[in-house]
Formats: structure tokens, C-alpha cells, sequence
């Protein structure tokens, strides 16, 4: 692979790092006044729609999409770079952008599944970043880790589909622009093929039945900017036979195309937070003194800098390959490498966080700096898309299996 980014690259990434500069960072502290004078938490800041409105006229607007009719059209290896630079902001830089879990993932589940229809009803409103979306797949009364368990029950009944079943950690769903769940449950809950059982259904949040139970925290976060992390119960909910996506039978594999591109993403991020960790770091080394010398003289702060920054150069490396590949062999070429960055990444970035909170004492855990909230981010990607656990089993398969 070349390592030289292209040129669409380039003028991407210059345009998106100006940007940074000029709105994003300056945004940070105002839509954090801004949230706390709003009515309800969940409620969008108005600096945020502000800096939606000038992504779009610059045109750094739904860059994650490689379908060129409804997105960028970028590669993943164009757009890897990209997710990097708004992950410096996790909480403002996606969203501007319209790049923001969990829309992105669904988005791309309803340009490769939907039919018109259903992209014209949602998908359309979603690319203009009129509203907001969830994916309803994780239980709380089941090991989600492992797909095949989930209990929600989506029986036809006639002409229409009837959900059951209780979801949580549903992220985006507290959110009011939030108008549609992309619901995960068993349509074939005794089928022989137990990767067969599962359907996706569009499920519109006002469907009688649906209730939106509570805000689910984050190591004592609400996660306002991502619109939470619901416990969403679905009662008997109803939704004509037309909202379900794909086939009957087809949700499992729906699943794994939907999270390939996503861990790209979150990886890419998480090494921009990494990147924004070690700057912090930096500029509190030379800025403070400890037992007589500045903290940037201190050989253990000169330990933690240099091998983060190893560590970053090679997650880079490695996610960028795993995207490489991605756009050559295709996800199940890359599968190896898939489960390696989602492995690596989070792991690596927990420990470059942690130093740079140790580095700035109690203020690394309080509000007035931005790693106490990254490293809840980075902690929660050890579990999201998958436990580490699952994607270590399945790696160590595969390779012992070349023995076999």
C-alpha cells in the first residue's frame, strides 16, 4: 500500500483541520454553557447546528458514506484520516459533520438494504441531518456479546409486524430528533440455523407501544452530545410488513456488514482522541513545575510521551492497513485485521488517557479538561461493537486453525 494520503485526501483533511481550528475547539467550552441554560439536557445546543451548517456549506458533510449518490464517496483508506481529526472532539466534530455513531451505521444499513421507499422516508432525512437515529440490538436480560441470544420477538401478524422486547444502551435514543429504531430481534426464534433467526424492522419511535425508559450513564456520564444511551421498551409495538429491511432471516448478516465499517471508524477516532491526550499532555509538561523542574524534565513524563507516541504511529499503521484491505479484498478479506484494530485500539488509548490524567492530577479528572470524558469514550469501545474477549476467541480460531 502507498502511505501517501491522495489528493482528495489532502484537500480533505486540510479543509477539515481549518475547520477544527477555527470552529470546533473554539465550540467546545460554548456548548457546554449553552447545554447547561437548556430546558431539557437532551435538547440540541444551538452552537452545534451551527457548526452543522457550516460543515455542509464547506462540504465536509456525511464523509464516512463511500456511496457517491448519497455520500462523499470516499474509500475507507480517504476517509481512515479524516475520522482521526474529529476524533480529537468526540463530542462535537462527528455531529458536526454528520459523521456520529449511531447514524453512520445506519445510515449505511439503509443505502445497502433499504429498498426506495424506506430510503426515501428515513435515509434522506438522515443525510440532511434533519433527525436522528438508534439501533435497537443489545439486552439487558441476555450476554449480547454473542448475537444469536437476543430475546426481542418480531411476530407478523397479518399485514404488520408485532416487536417485543426490552433494549438498553440504545445510544442516540434520548435524543428528540430522534424519530426511528432499527430494531434487531428473532422472527424465526426456533429455526435450525440459529444465524438465520434474527430480522431488522424500522420501528418510527412514536409507534404506540415504544416507550423510552430512562438514560442509561456511562461511568456517570448521560453522554448529552450523542443523544444518550436508552433503555427502550417495546411492547407490543406494531409496524406494517413494509418496514422490515432486507429479507426475514437476514438481520445476523445485516449485523456484520454494519459493524466492519463502523469499527474502522470508531478506531480512527479513538486514535485522534489518543493524539489530543498526548497534546494535552505536552502542554501541561512544560507549563508546570514539580520538585523543582519543570514536569517536561521528568524522565518518567518523557517514558509516557515517547511510547505513547510509538504506540500511536503503529495503531495508525495498522488501522490504516485494515482499511487498505477493506477496500481491495473486502470486510471478509480483512477480517483478521478488523478484529486486531478493535483488539488493539481501545486498549492502547485507555493507557495513553490514563497517563494524561495522571499527568494533570485532579485536573485530569474533572470537567475543566476533556480526558475524563474521552477515556469513559475510549473505556466503553473495551465493550461496544463487540467485547474484546469475543474478537480475541475468534482471532485466536482462525489462526490456530492454519494448523489444523
Amino acid at each position: 500500500m502507498d502511505f501517501a494520503f491522495d489528493a482528495r485526501t489532502e484537500e480533505l483533511r486540510a479543509k477539515l483541520l481549518a475547520f477544527m481550528d477555527e470552529y470546533v475547539y473554539p465550540a467546545e467550552q460554548v456548548a457546554h454553557e449553552q447545554r447547561a441554560r437548556l430546558a431539557s439536557p437532551w435538547d440540541t445546543p444551538r452552537v452545534v447546528e451551527e457548526l452543522k451548517a457550516e460543515a455542509r456549506r464547506q462540504g465536509l458533510w456525511n464523509l464516512f458514506l463511500p456511496d457517491a449518490e448519497h455520500g462523499a464517496g470516499l474509500t475507507n483508506l480517504q476517509y481512515a484520516p479524516l475520522a482521526e481529526i474529529t476524533g480529537r472532539s468526540p463530542q462535537l466534530a462527528p455531529t458536526a459533520t454528520n459523521c456520529a455513531a449511531p447514524d453512520t451505521g445506519n445510515m449505511e444499513v439503509l443505502a445497502q438494504f433499504a429498498d426506495e421507499g424506506q430510503k426515501k422516508q428515513w435515509l434522506e432525512p438522515l443525510l440532511a441531518g434533519e433527525i436522528r437515529s438508534a439501533f435497537a440490538m443489545t439486552e439487558p436480560d441476555v450476554a449480547s456479546s454473542d448475537a444469536t441470544n437476543i430475546t426481542t420477538h418480531i411476530e407478523r401478524d397479518g399485514d404488520e409486524y408485532v416487536v417485543t422486547g426490552r433494549k438498553w444502551y440504545i445510544s442516540g435514543a434520548m435524543n428528540p430528533d430522534c424519530k426511528i429504531f432499527i430494531v434487531m430481534g428473532k422472527t424465526d426464534p426456533d429455526g435450525e440455523d440459529i444465524r438465520r433467526q434474527q430480522s431488522m424492522v424500522l420501528v418510527p419511535r412514536d409507534t404506540p407501544g415504544v416507550t423510552v425508559d430512562r438514560a442509561m450513564q456511562v461511568f456517570g456520564y448521560e453522554d448529552h452530545y450523542h443523544g444518550g444511551h436508552a433503555e427502550v421498551t417495546f411492547d407490543h409495538a406494531r409496524v406494517p410488513v413494509s418496514n422490515l429491511i432486507g429479507e426475514e432471516g437476514g438481520g445476523f448478516a445485516i449485523a456484520q456488514a454494519r459493524l466492519g465499517p463502523g469499527r474502522i471508524h470508531h478506531c480512527m477516532r479513538l486514535i485522534g482522541m489518543a493524539e489530543r491526550a498526548i497534546e494535552l499532555m505536552c502542554r501541561r509538561a512544560v507549563s508546570r513545575e514539580a520538585f523543582g523542574k519543570p514536569l517536561a524534565r521528568q524522565g518518567v513524563i518523557h517514558n509516557w510521551i515517547a511510547d505513547a507516541r510509538v504506540t500511536v504511529e503503529q495503531l495508525r499503521l495498522l488501522v490504516l492497513k485494515t482499511a487498505w484491505l477493506m477496500d481491495t479484498v473486502g470486510n471478509k478479506g480483512a477480517h483478521t485485521e478488523i478484529q486486531a484494530i478493535k483488539i488493539a485500539t481501545p486498549r492502547a488509548v485507555v493507557d495513553i488517557i490514563d497517563r494524561a490524567i495522571q499527568l494533570h492530577g485532579a485536573g485530569g479528572v474533572s470537567q475543566d479538561f476533556p480526558l475524563a470524558e474521552l477515556y469513559a469514550g475510549a473505556r466503553t469501545l473495551m465493550i461496544a461493537d463487540g467485547p474484546d474477549e469475543v474478537h480475541q476467541r475468534s482471532l485466536a480460531r482462525r489462526e490456530i486453525k492454519k494448523y489444523l
